[in-house]
């Protein structure tokens, strides 16, 4: 069947070029993201590996952190390579990002651990993710700008929605290469050890990825800019210099891609650790939850590409944004009420209460592991945190003594200010084992029973946050290069959507679970997504314009 020069069939489909456009970038994308989320995936064992020398709220807060390190930087990257990408061509740019990717890959996964380098091996992983997230920051705009540059009028939703497709492959590729390495080694051994080989497979998968991608041609808008000599000299200068497209990076930011990162977030990331470390749900059960949502959902992202070309990006993101804002509260205690109801019956029947001296409280994080928390209200709250325990806050005079109420029975703490070590080991052991017993007797389980978890319940929430995020996430690459003239597009488009995912998107869990440990509210941790969301939502609807009919060649 006859092809046109725009890459369709006379019936409508995609011709073979296309495929093969299409193929090529998403597959390379698809094991970039492999890479990026299998630290994401992995965060709480690589917190014992590589952050032993901390306490426990803070190995796994740091750990977090560590993942978010890597996220911070790919606006920095978005930068640098989208100026090549400007420079030089979109092909030879994403080829780049995704040799540094994987070999930043690979090192981590035979780099030793804090017990044989001590402070130098949560050093040298910190910088291993810095350089992935500066691979990743230059490796989407490539792909989205090269794909939606080869599609046709009114079909730039639908081809772009197979590079949106990746980043869900990646985490669903990473869970199960995961999954197959945990059972087929064991738990013990896995921690111990096995929890590498999924990195160093990366090493395989990275190769044929840039095999593939040695075989494409350049853009052909790309190649026509580049020979009617109107490419940008200086596009760092012209795309952030110039205030008529600097508000267009600015409103792309705050009114499309904040939003549409912290709904992407939550759904995928924050909700599998809310599953293992609020819920104590399993950590092979939920990552098996999540894939099976991630499953179900995922086709909906070249669904809401499609429906972009009908109906409009900026209508469905802005939609996402709203109803995910409106219903991420009930859905999480929907996870809990079908994931862990011990936790949610033994809130109702008998809620956790600390009282003490606001002003004697702290934010129990400690990023070098040399503080001790001595209040006693840190002794308190730092009790219940490592329990998972939620609980409520209520203030006290000054100088009161922190009291833990459990239902009707009141646990009162003690002050280790000016306590030595041993003294206040034996106290703190005598204060953790009442709170242990009071909180078992009013049902507060130590772990999830499988035996009263509803899974298809579960796998039926998790799927609609994974609609949320196919929603606002199946349109956005088409919207934002269609935003951005030809010539500085790669630089344009990259910045907000790295800040937004980057910055806004990658720091939910971290955020999240600070709002936690400081709350002691298991779902506080939700607001700052909530808020978000609802900004875009906002800023997007007076501020950001329907793209899905302009011309690419501008």
């Amino acid at each position: 069947m006859a092809t046109t020069a725009g890459g369709l069939r006379a019936d409508g489909t995609i011709g073979t070029s296309h495929r093969r456009v299409i193929f090529a970038s998403s597959l390379g994308t698809v094991f970039e993201w492999y890479d990026f989320y299998l630290y994401g995936s992995l965060a709480a064992i690589i917190g014992k590996q590589f952050f032993t020398g901390l306490n426990e709220t803070s190995q796994f807060i740091f750990a977090l952190l560590a993942f978010a390190a890597g996220f911070a930087v790919r606006p920095f990257g978005a930068i640098v390579f989208g100026r090549v990408g400007d420079l030089i061509g979109r092909k030879y740019t994403f080829l780049i990002t995704i040799v540094i990717m994987g070999t930043s890959t690979f090192l981590v996964g035979v780099l030793p651990g804090y017990s044989t380098m001590g402070v130098l091996a949560p050093v040298l992983l910190i910088l291993l993710r810095l350089l992935q997230g500066l691979a990743l920051g230059g490796e989407y705009g490539g792909a989205a700008t090269y794909v939606a540059e080869h599609a046709p009028q009114g079909k730039r939703g639908l081809y772009t929605s197979f590079i949106q497709i990746t980043a869900t492959f990646g985490l669903f590729l990473s869970l199960l290469v995961i999954l197959g390495t945990r059972l087929g080694l064991g738990t013990e051994q896995f921690e111990a050890w096995g929890w590498r080989i999924p990195f160093l497979i990366s090493a395989v998968l990275v190769g044929v990825s840039v095999y593939i991608r040695l075989q494409l041609q350049e853009s052909p808008v790309f190649k026509q800019m580049k020979a009617e000599g109107k490419q940008s000299k200086a596009p760092l200068t012209e795309a952030f210099g110039q205030w008529k497209n600097l508000k267009l990076v600015i409103f792309a930011l705050l009114g499309a891609t904040a939003g549409q990162a912290v709904v992407w977030y939550t759904g995928q990331f924050y909700s599998l650790y809310f599953l293992t470390q609020s819920l104590k749900i399993d950590g092979t059960t939920a990552n098996l939850l999540i894939a099976a949502a991630l499953l179900i959902g995922t086709p909906f992202f070249v669904f809401f590409g499609w429906l972009s070309d009908k109906i409009g990006r900026k209508t469905i993101v802005l939609a996402g944004c709203l109803i995910a804002a409106l219903t991420m509260f009930p859905i999480f205690k929907g996870l809990t009420h079908f994931g862990n109801p011990a936790v949610e019956a033994a809130a109702a029947s008998a809620p956790v209460v600390v009282t003490a001296d606001p002003n004697a409280c702290t934010f129990q994080f400690d990023p070098v592991g040399k503080k001790t928390f001595t209040s006693s209200c840190d002794v308190a709250k730092s009790v219940l945190a490592k329990k998972g325990i939620p609980y409520s806050n209520a203030d006290a005079p000054a100088g009161t003594l922190a009291t833990v109420k459990v239902g009707d029975q009141v646990i009162e703490s003690f002050e280790g200010t000016g306590l030595d070590k041993a003294a206040f080991t034996a106290q703190s052991k005598d204060f953790t084992a009442k709170v242990t017993a009071q909180v078992k007797a009013a049902g507060y389980p130590e772990k999830a029973d499988p035996a009263q978890s509803n899974y298809p319940m579960l796998v039926l929430l998790l799927a609609i946050l994974v609609l949320y995020v196919t929603m606002v996430y199946g349109p956005i690459a088409a919207w934002l290069v269609e935003m951005f003239p030809t010539r500085i597009r790669y630089t344009s488009m990259s910045l907000p959507y790295h800040i937004g995912n980057g910055w806004f998107g990658g720091f939910v869990p971290t955020i999240g679970f600070m709002l936690v440990a400081w709350k002691g509210d298991i779902y506080y941790g939700l607001w700052y997504p909530v808020a978000v969301a609802l900004m875009t939502f906002i800023v997007g609807l007076f501020f950001v314009r329907e793209t899905k009919d302009v011309p690419l060649e501008h």
